[in-house]
């Protein structure tokens, strides 16, 4: 079957496109395995722990929207699909957020006389 009889919509059409992401996918990987040697490099820096801790959760926010950017497809997928994750990403984010508020570690103290200290 020749190119120019290929369906837009068909099953040989998408296999064809994702043939031509192969380099993205791959490039992208070396990417992520360049990012964690870096973060393996940083942790054992002689530096403050806040900022290791501040480029580490850096170099994560990077790598994880590579990955969703490109191998969920957002990257060639409709903006408004993009729109709809990131809401839910972003309400899911301010769920955690509260919960984690609501259950400190003073929230969580027992209360009543028969809890106090003497």
């Amino acid at each position: 079957m020749s190119a120019a009889a290929i369906l837009p919509g068909s099953a040989e059409a998408q296999a064809h496109a994702h043939e031509g992401k192969f380099h993205v996918f791959v490039q992208l990987a070396m990417i992520l395995a360049v990012i964690t040697g870096l973060e393996l490099l940083i942790i054992y820096m002689p530096i403050a722990h806040w900022l290791i801790i501040t480029i580490l959760l850096g170099l994560s926010a990077i790598k994880f929207l590579c990955v969703i950017f490109v191998f969920m497809h957002l990257r060639w997928d409709k903006v408004f699909c993009t729109v709809l994750f990131f809401i839910g990403l972003i309400l899911a984010g301010g769920t955690v957020g509260a919960l984690l508020l609501i259950h400190t570690a003073d929230a969580s103290k027992p209360v009543g006389s028969a809890y106090d200290q003497a």
